[in-house]
């Protein structure tokens, strides 16, 4: 738990408003592309982390630290795990996985 509340729920908002360091947001940025669109990564955004003080090994850790949770994000959210999902049949919400891993018949694409 952060000792600022205020500041943690104002980054989770939209971190682009939040009263951040000017390094703090670089590397938002950064992360912002790199979930968004990570073909758009370019020289230019490395070059930012640098010039805010960021080493190779520092952009090399926060790419891994955010792909890391892009990709845990999207296996779960693929497997339905974590959220409910309405049935169309009865309204009703079930889970996207059955306890042994089998996908229910009423998930649909």
């Amino acid at each position: 738990m952060t000792l600022d509340e205020t500041l943690a729920n104002s980054i989770k908002q939209d971190y682009r408003t939040a009263d951040l360091a000017p390094d703090e947001r670089a590397m938002l940025d950064y992360v912002a592309v790199l979930t968004v669109s990570p073909a758009k990564v370019s020289r230019e955004d490395i070059e930012t982390l640098r010039s805010h003080g960021f080493t190779d090994t520092a952009i090399l850790q926060i790419n891994l630290i955010a792909s890391w949770f892009n990709y845990i994000n999207r296996v779960a959210d693929g497997l339905g795990v974590g959220r409910d999902v309405l049935s169309p049949a009865s309204d009703e919400t079930s889970t996207c996985m059955a306890p042994h891993g089998t996908v229910h018949s009423d998930v649909t694409a």
